[in-house]
């Protein structure tokens, strides 16, 4: 029986294909969380011009007021305009775009493009003081991040496909620096499948990308919370109290967003830059008053709360 070569060649070529995968999932890695590190700096910085100008504007009295709606009006309008002007894409979060993308019913925009809108926009939006996250720019950054070396190393279309799902959750490590919850990301939100090569690509791009962002902004936790204190008996139903009013409050959350969504709607003939000036406009007389509530929150440090010890 003459020999047959083309099941081992195949075999062959895959698993230089799956290798080929791994680095250049790597290499995507190292990018999103080099991206996703400056962009976290910024906000940072962008806050705390924010609040140092707030603290500044208040012995200003009735001019400092003005000074602070007019400037969050004013970033949060240019933020619109460069969306619209020049990257219609990067507007909202961009997770659901991402997702568009690796269903094929959406084409990625260039990333020379997009990355710079999105990173400056966000950067204008977040810091004014809009309740905004830093997860789906990272999310949208890092995928175009893996579309861009996709097309320089001209992948075919199933492992460009996996390159920005692992981008995208490279993104979302270093957003939260979770590595574990960026590949996870990937697997349930983005293909909601295991799939092997899938699960290389997204622990490579998100162990690399948590790699590079630490070595840029510390290995630190982001969030230092205090031991609990083990609950009591008696205390437990009150803990189902608490899930039963925090879901009641998520659904009247949820709700509230749809119907504002709605509302905005029926604006939709005004110029994008005017609606996002009057929310800006918005944001900084409640920046004025009470500067804590305004940003994404996840500044906020809880670490000093104390709790007693139950000696039953």
């Amino acid at each position: 029986m003459p020999h047959q070569p083309e099941p081992a060649t195949a075999e062959s070529q895959d698993t230089g294909s799956l290798i080929l995968l791994a680095l250049l999932a790597l290499l995507v890695g190292a990018g999103a969380g080099l991206m996703g590190a400056v962009f976290r700096l910024s906000l940072t910085r962008a806050d705390a011009l924010r609040n140092s100008v707030i603290a500044w504007a208040h012995d200003a009295k009735l001019g400092g007021f003005l000074l602070v709606v007019v400037a969050c009006t004013a970033a949060a309008a240019c933020a619109a305009w460069l969306v619209r002007r020049f990257a219609p894409l990067a507007s909202g979060s961009g997770i659901p775009d991402v997702e568009a993308v690796l269903q094929a019913r959406l084409q990625q925009p260039k990333a020379i493009v997009l990355i710079p809108v999105k990173f400056v926009g966000g950067v204008l939006a977040i810091g004014s003081g809009l309740a905004l996250g830093r997860e789906g720019p990272s999310v949208q950054m890092g995928a175009s991040i893996a579309h861009f070396f996709s097309n320089v190393f001209k992948c075919a279309w199933l492992d460009s496909r996996a390159l920005v799902a692992a981008g995208a959750g490279a993104g979302l490590a270093t957003a939260f620096n979770a590595p574990l919850a960026g590949a996870i990301f990937v697997l349930e939100e983005l293909f909601r499948r295991f799939e092997p090569r899938m699960a290389i690509a997204a622990l490579g791009a998100s162990a690399s990308a948590i790699t590079v962002s630490r070595f840029i902004l510390g290995d630190v936790p982001d969030f230092h919370v205090v031991a609990l204190a083990y609950p009591s008996h008696e205390t437990i139903p009150l803990h189902f109290l608490l899930g039963a009013a925090a879901g009641l409050l998520a659904v009247v959350y949820n709700r509230t967003l749809l119907a504002a969504l709605v509302a905005a709607d029926r604006l939709s003939r005004w110029p994008v830059e005017l609606r996002a000036g009057l929310i800006g406009a918005a944001v900084g007389g409640v920046a004025w008053f009470a500067p804590d509530l305004v940003g994404g929150g996840g500044e906020a440090d809880i670490s000093g709360y104390e709790l007693v010890e139950d000696d039953a």
